[in-house]
């Protein structure tokens, strides 16, 4: 008899599809934008065919929970972008070194003193979809609070881990698995593993000084890939931070055999030195051996299989989407990694 697993809920809003940014600018060329409505499209047909999922609406827009860990000028500016033309779209082109507060967000031409890349565009519809997105990551992980689940999942587009208290960028506006974390932080210890292609700036910057949560980062090395200034073995927290910010690298080229090694012969062993209550897996699948960002050689079955790693944790589960632009393969990469934890 096959043992009994229960329905895992999976969070999406359709708002979420909203925001359509058609392009971005990278290293001085225009190019189609990766981040786009097929990523969640991809990932929605997959779940619908994936047994034991319960594909639900996550509640209301966390606003309190999103001022919580943001800036309130940042919000000022997403809300006046929300009054753009309908088909006009700003793209951040001027990033002044100004001291934090001297910007004014209710002019968008400043908007470059909140934004640390010219390939995260502002529209009306931003701020829905990005508050839409958070409110996935926060249902989620009261589902697994609650004791619904012991793993949830939250469709979070646009992803949030490049988004820190002040700054947007890297495709991200609010951080999805920060706002997680925080509803499981008053509960016990909370471990943030973040396994997509691009180290999580953002995520590392809003927890840097806690000791009470531990982010870990498995990553292409940042001498050569996005976001380049950090995500360095050398950054481990500060104040009563320090030791529990743990960033590791891999070359491009890496296949699952050397992931995984890392996942069991590191990984595992740091997080069960932290003894976390809970994990909050930032799950990026730009690892895919044909994505057209990331530079790593994962394949779907790896997927899997760095999700039953995960499993031995044996921890209740928030799964945060991130990254992850091949859409031909993306549901099934995402399906792959659910399975796998389950």
């Amino acid at each position: 008899m096959s043992p009994r697993i229960d329905p895992t809920p999976a969070f999406f809003h359709p708002d979420q599809l909203a925001f359509k940014p058609t392009y971005e600018w990278a290293f001085g060329e225009r190019i189609d934008h990766p981040e786009t409505t097929a990523r969640a499209e991809s990932i929605l047909a997959a779940l619908r065919d994936l047994p034991g999922i319960d594909l639900r609406e996550p509640g209301e827009m966390p606003l309190q929970a999103i001022a919580a860990l943001h800036d309130p000028e940042l919000l000022t500016l997403y809300q006046r972008a929300a009054a753009l033309e309908p088909e006009e779209t700003l793209y951040p082109h001027v990033f002044p070194k100004i001291q934090r507060g001297k910007g004014d967000p209710n002019n968008l031409h400043m908007a470059g003193a909140w934004c640390f890349d010219a390939g995260t565009p502002l529209t009306r519809n931003t701020w829905t979809a990005a508050a839409w997105s958070a409110a996935c990551a926060r249902s989620a992980a009261q589902a697994v609070l609650e004791g619904e689940s012991p793993m949830a999942y939250a469709l979070s587009r646009p992803p949030g881990h490049h988004a820190q208290a002040d700054l947007f960028g890297g495709y991200c506006y609010f951080n999805n698995a920060a706002i997680a974390a925080e509803v499981l932080r008053p509960h016990g210890k909370v471990a943030i593993l973040d396994i997509d292609f691009h180290h999580g700036n953002g995520t590392q910057s809003l927890f840097y000084d806690a000791d009470d949560v531990f982010v870990l980062s498995v990553h292409g090395d940042p001498t050569e890939f996005f976001p380049f200034h950090c995500g360095y073995a050398d950054e481990r927290g500060e104040g009563k931070g320090e030791g529990f910010n743990l960033n590791l690298t891999l070359p491009a080229g890496t296949r699952g055999g050397e992931y995984l090694h890392l996942l069991k012969q590191v990984v595992l062993e740091a997080l069960h030195g932290f003894g976390p209550a809970f994990l909050v897996l930032s799950a990026g699948f730009d690892g895919y051996e044909k994505d057209p960002v990331g530079a790593f050689q994962l394949t779907t079955d790896d997927f899997e299989s760095i999700g039953g790693v995960l499993a031995e944790l044996d921890l209740p589960t928030v799964v945060v989407q991130e990254g992850g632009y091949y859409t031909p393969d993306l549901g099934a990469n995402a399906g792959a990694l659910l399975t796998g934890l389950r």
